[in-house]
């Protein structure tokens, strides 16, 4: 897994406020991006796409697990979640669980106090071996 200080970390966080500029929220109004750097070096993005029907709503994470899947698969190595003004967007538990499964314990994942591995922000996970 990647060292916390070889991650752009800048750039991943104005390529999120970038996927946050398309997102789809007419309800709520939250424009929300998140970027990720995988095993292989690429940077992908996913924005949320809401729902009138509330719970069909895909977060920003969602769609970046999508975009994971379909460029070439590979693990998280880093993600930043930024609404669109460039403000920080912490991951929900049901994303916190799907960044877990394609990045692992040591994904690192950017927070308000630091930048932290998922094994902090989900201790316990649910996972294959558990």
């Amino acid at each position: 897994m990647a060292d916390e200080d070889s991650i752009d970390w800048p750039a991943l966080r104005a390529a999120a406020t970038f996927a946050a500029e398309h997102a789809y929220c007419p309800y709520s109004g939250l424009a929300v991006g998140a970027a990720a750097r995988c095993t292989d070096g690429r940077v992908i993005v996913g924005c949320n796409v809401e729902n009138a029907s509330y719970g069909l709503t895909l977060c920003a994470e969602c769609t970046l697990m999508g975009e994971l899947r379909m460029t070439g698969g590979g693990s998280l190595v880093a993600v930043s979640c930024r609404d669109g003004q460039g403000n920080l967007m912490m991951p929900c538990g049901r994303c916190r669980q799907l960044l877990h499964e394609l990045g692992g314990p040591e994904c690192l994942v950017d927070t308000p106090d630091d930048v932290l591995p998922m094994r902090q922000l989900l201790p316990r996970a649910f996972g294959m071996s558990t």
